[in-house]
This record gives structure tokens, sequence and C-alpha cells, in this order.
């Protein structure tokens, strides 16, 4: 049985594509396309689209689990692509703050945003998670 390799084709359109000001609607098109685009076939010379590179083989071995096949849909903010580097060393400011019910006292250096209470630096004017103008 054959099997599209979704998560290997999602990973390197997205470590090879800047999504910085792509709406999701204009990703899913763009992915489309480059799905579709017309390559050679690095095993027959043949022109083929490069959907067929990520068609693999599945036998009753097993040797891949179909979740491992499977695009990683998690909806939490990874960095990739061309703000990889934008944000390397930042992952504490990457997510939202867990809120435990308990008050806390924020650093002298940081706020929340008044819109999503992303962590922001106290000088600050959008928050840079969800652009909300702060006060």
């Amino acid at each position: 049985m054959k099997i599209f390799n979704g998560r290997s084709a999602t990973e390197e359109y997205m470590s090879t594509h800047s999504l910085t000001f792509s709406t999701p609607e204009m990703t899913l098109k763009k992915f489309v396309i480059w799905l579709g685009e017309q390559i050679n076939n690095p095993g027959t010379k043949e022109q083929v689209p490069r959907l067929m590179l990520y068609i693999e083989e599945k036998s009753g071995g097993r040797e891949k689990e179909y979740s491992d096949l499977m695009p990683d849909i998690d909806d939490t903010f990874k960095p990739s692509g061309a703000v990889t580097e934008m944000y390397s060393g930042t992952t504490s400011q990457m997510t939202s703050p867990k809120m435990t019910g308990e008050i806390q006292e924020p650093d002298s250096d940081t706020k929340f945003c008044i819109e999503c209470g992303f962590k922001l630096k106290v000088n600050s004017k959008f928050c840079r998670n969800c652009g909300g103008q702060q006060e």
C-alpha cells in the first residue's frame, strides 16, 4: 500500500519558505502549488509532481507508524524557516503565561499584554503575540 508522508512534506516546505507575511489560507495555497510543481524524479529523471516524492510504500511490516507520517498539527508556536534566528534564545517569551490562580508580582522589566496576557518588555507599544496596542 502506498501512503503520503505529509510530515516530511510539511517539514521540508516550512524549512525552505518564509511565512512571515502569509495568512493561513495563503500558506495552504502556496503549499498545494509547491506539492504540484513538476520536478525531475531523482530515480527515473522523468517529470512528476513533487507530491510523488513523498509517497512511500507501506508493507505489512509497518516500518513507520502511520502517526509518524502525519503532519505535526500541534498549534503551539515553534519558529521555523526565516524566523528561526529571530526567536533563538527567547523560548520563554514564546508561550503564554500559565494561569495558576496565584497572584505573581511581575518583574520590573516586564509587563503583560492587556489583550492576551502575553509577557512583554516594559517599553513595548504592541504585543508580539496578538498585535494589540499597549497603553
